[in-house]
C-alpha cells in the first residue's frame, strides 16, 4: 500500500531547510522517492544536500518553484526561502531517476536520461508512469527522446521556475544541480496513477492558421498577418500595448491554444513577449511563446476570468480523484506560475479550494513555467498556463 507524506521548512539556513523538510516528510516512512521544491533565492545545492541527509538513501528530484508552494498546512513562502518535499513509501513500488544537463542535442539527451533511469531502477522494461522536470526550453525535444526509448508511457510534471522570469531556476536530481536540462523519475508500480491536464479556458471565435514560425517558439504570422497585430485585434488592444512583458501579463486571461488531432485536449500556448523582429525592409510584430507551435496548423484565442482560474483548481482536483479506482494516497499538483501571477492576491482562495477537495489527503502544489501531461488518448504534451494534477492511489 502506498503512503505519501509532505514536509516543509522556512528556516533561514539552506542546508537546515532541506534537512528539516525531508526529515518531517519521512517520519514513520521507508521512502522510495522524495519530490522536492524550493525557492530560487535559496542556495539550492545546500537545500538538496540537506534533504539527502534525511532521506534514508532514497533519491531526491525536483526544481525551484515560483514564489511559493502549497501543502495541506498552508501557503509556504518566506523572505528566507522555502522548501517542501513529498515522500513516497511503498514496498512494491520501484523508482528509477536520472538527469542530464542541456547540450547540443536535446532529443539525444532525452534518450540518455531514459536509458539511465531504467538502469537506475534495475529494470529492463518501460515504466508504468513517469515524471519529467526540465528548464523552460526544449521540453518537447527531451520528451521525444525519452519516448524514443520507452514509448508512449503516461507522464506528468512541469518545468523549473523562478520569481521573475529571468532564468534563475534550478533543476536537481540527487547530487546534480543545474539550470538548463532535464530530470526524470520512472515509476514501476501496479498502483493507480492518473493525471488531469487542462487549461480550463473557454475557446472564443477568434482563430486562424499559423503561417510562419521561427525557431519553434516564435509565432511570426497568423493568416499571413503579423501575429502580434492579429492577436491585438482579437483582444481589443494595440500592438504597441503588448510589447515586451506587457504581453505576458495581458495574455494570462486571454492566451492562445492548439488542439490535439482528436480534439480531446486544447493545449495552452502562453504569449510571453511581444517583439519587433523586423529587417530594413519589413517589420514583423511577433509573439514569443512558452512552447512549440507548427506552421499550417490552427491556433485559437482562449479566455477565462480570474474567478474561473481559481474555481478550475478545485474542479481539476475533483476530476483527477474521480479517475482513481482506489482511495487516494496523495496528490501532486502542478500549477502554472503565470496563472498564479494573474490570480494575484487571491491565491489564498486557490489554497482553500484545494484543501476543501483534498479532504485531508496529503498534497503538494508547485508553481512552474511549463506544465506536462495528457488527456485520454492524446499524446504526452508540454504546455503553459495549465494545471497538471496527478493522483496516486493507495493500491
Amino acid at each position: 500500500m502506498l503512503k505519501t507524506k509532505v514536509g516543509y521548512s522556512t528556516l533561514k539556513d539552506s542546508y537546515a531547510k532541506g534537512k528539516e523538510a525531508a526529515k518531517n516528510a519521512v517520519v514513520g516512512m521507508h521512502p522510495k522517492l522524495g519530490m522536492m521544491y524550493c525557492s530560487c533565492n535559496d542556495d539550492v545545492e545546500e537545500v538538496v544536500n540537506g534533504a539527502i541527509s534525511s532521506m534514508k538513501g532514497a533519491p531526491v528530484i525536483g526544481c525551484t518553484s515560483s514564489g511559493m508552494i502549497m501543502t495541506n498546512d498552508g501557503i509556504i513562502e518566506s523572505e528566507d526561502g522555502f522548501a517542501g518535499l513529498m515522500a513516497f513509501d511503498d514496498r512494491n513500488m520501484n523508482i528509477g531517476v536520472a538527469a542530464h544537463k542541456a547540450g547540443k542535442n536535446a532529443r539525444e539527451i532525452g534518450r540518455k536520461v531514459a536509458r539511465a533511469a531504467v538502469e537506475n531502477a534495475k529494470e529492463n522494461y518501460s515504466p508504468n508512469y513517469f515524471y519529467m522536470v526540465a528548464s523552460p526550453k526544449e521540453e518537447e525535444d527531451y520528451l521525444m527522446g525519452i519516448q524514443d526509448v520507452i514509448g508512449r508511457v503516461p507522464m506528468f510534471g512541469g518545468s523549473a521556475a523562478d520569481d521573475t522570469v529571468e532564468g534563475n531556476w534550478k533543476i536537481f536530481c540527487n547530487d546534480q544541480v543545474f539550470s538548463d536540462g532535464v530530470a526524470v523519475a520512472f515509476f514501476y508500480t501496479d498502483n493507480d496513477i492518473v493525471t488531469s491536464y487542462t487549461g480550463a479556458y473557454r475557446e472564443t471565435e477568434n482563430y486562424g492558421l499559423i503561417t510562419e514560425v521561427r525557431n519553434d517558439r516564435t509565432l511570426v504570422k497568423i493568416d499571413g498577418v503579423s501575429a502580434l497585430k492579429k492577436y491585438a485585434e482579437w483582444i481589443g488592444k494595440k500592438p504597441s500595448e503588448l510589447k515586451g512583458q506587457n504581453l505576458l501579463v495581458a495574455s494570462i486571461t486571454k492566451p492562445l491554444g492548439v488542439k490535439d488531432p482528436l480534439g480531446n485536449l486544447t493545449v495552452v500556448r502562453h504569449p510571453m513577449f511581444g517583439d519587433d523582429m523586423g529587417t530594413r525592409t519589413t517589420t514583423d510584430d511577433v509573439i514569443n511563446l512558452g512552447n512549440k507551435v507548427v506552421e499550417k496548423t490552427a491556433i485559437v484565442q482562449l479566455e477565462a476570468t480570474v474567478d474561473e482560474l481559481i474555481k478550475s483548481t478545485k474542479a481539476t482536483l475533483k476530476d483527477v480523484k474521480s479517475q482513481l479506482t482506489t482511495e487516494p494516497a496523495g496528490y501532486f499538483l502542478v500549477h502554472c506560475g503565470g496563472r498564479k501571477l494573474g490570480i494575484g492576491d487571491r491565491i489564498d482562495e486557490v489554497y482553500k479550494k484545494l484543501v476543501e477537495e483534498a479532504h485531508g489527503v496529503p498534497f503538494i502544489t508547485v508553481f512552474t513555467f511549463g506544465e506536462y501531461g495528457y488527456d485520454e488518448h492524446s499524446a504526452n504534451i508540454c504546455g503553459g498556463l495549465m494545471l497538471s494534477f496527478t493522483a496516486f492511489g493507495e493500491e
